[in-house]
């Protein structure tokens, strides 16, 4: 993290005349009738978009790997995975594959800051209204002074399950979706501001609202997750779910990490974080630092939102 702002089913059918016939017959082609209409009408649901199924639900099991995986990665390059480093680099690969196989279309943003190239890891979801889209992103990268596990592998975590859940499910939204792991976002913002400055104004303008996802597993009792009030339906559909499960909130503005650089351009944004902690940007935030309740709460969070989401057109 940068810095923080405290169907009924109904058949309509045309009337033709029709010889006339024994019952039995008319009561054989009755059914034929009735068994063509609904495999006609399951054809036609199975091609609609899924927009209307439950978003699903992750367990701890699902998120905490891909934690154990970016420490892993810190521990065998210094201790960090900052960018400009091996670690970084090694950071995108693994979530990059990941996405390869789950049957994304990734490609990586180029960008320089302090002198060192930089990535940003892009990755559509095919299908979904490429004028109307749904974009969702955390930072990928740490400081040079620890592994960053919770700043930000833990939001960078939620948003890959977030991402590998759409594809297990097979989503095929309204909106089309866009996920992207930020890098340079320690050294002020870098490579998220150089991703929105490289996009037009036309390709601005097809991003309905920029989803952030930074610090997402932070521990403490009665914590409140602090939930960016800027897109009202994002903001509604993060509150809402806290609420329906008693989990404190308390709302900030749009500064602190990605989202202000979307922000700035005019586009409409949302996320939150959990808060920082006593390890932040510091050797000892670790995988242990991590809470595996919170991190899970938080991405079944950004699951439910980017289902509500993603059915809008």
């Amino acid at each position: 993290m940068h810095s923080i702002n405290t169907s009924g089913l109904h058949l309509a059918a045309r009337r033709t005349p029709r010889p006339r016939t024994s019952s039995g017959l008319r009561r054989a082609t009755a059914v034929l009738g009735l068994c063509v209409a609904l495999v006609a009408g399951a054809s036609t649901a199975m091609a609609e978009p899924r927009t209307g199924l439950t978003p699903p639900v992750v367990t701890a099991d699902q998120v905490m790997p891909h934690l154990d995986a970016l420490q892993r990665i810190a521990d065998r390059n210094g201790g960090n995975r900052a960018h400009g480093t091996q670690g970084y680099r090694d950071s995108v690969a693994y979530v990059q594959a990941a996405l390869d196989k789950a049957g994304f279309r990734t490609t990586l943003h180029s960008f320089t800051h302090d002198g060192a190239t930089g990535y940003n890891l892009i990755a559509d979801w095919p299908g979904g209204d490429p004028e109307h889209i749904l974009f969702a992103g955390a930072h990928l990268d740490s400081v040079e002074t620890g592994p960053g596990i919770n700043d930000n592998g833990s939001g960078s975590a939620a948003l890959l399950a977030t991402a590998l859940e759409v594809s297990k499910a097979s989503l095929k939204p309204n909106r089309h979706l866009r996920f992207a792991w930020w890098g340079a976002e320690e050294g002020g913002l870098s490579g998220s501001r150089a991703y929105v400055r490289d996009l037009s104004a036309a390709k601005r303008d097809r991003i309905d609202v920029y989803l952030n996802l930074d610090m997402a597993g932070t521990k403490g009792n009665n914590r409140p997750w602090l939930v960016v009030h800027d897109d009202p339906a994002a903001a509604e559909a993060f509150e809402g779910y806290f609420a329906a499960r008693n989990l404190p909130t308390f709302e900030i503005g749009i500064g602190g990490s990605d989202h202000v650089s979307f922000g700035e351009a005019g586009i409409p944004v949302g996320g939150f974080a959990t808060g920082i902690d006593d390890c932040i940007h510091e050797a000892c935030d670790r995988v242990e630092n991590v809470d595996p309740v919170t991190e899970t709460t938080s991405t079944n969070a950004f699951i439910s939102t980017v289902w509500q989401l993603a059915a809008r057109r």
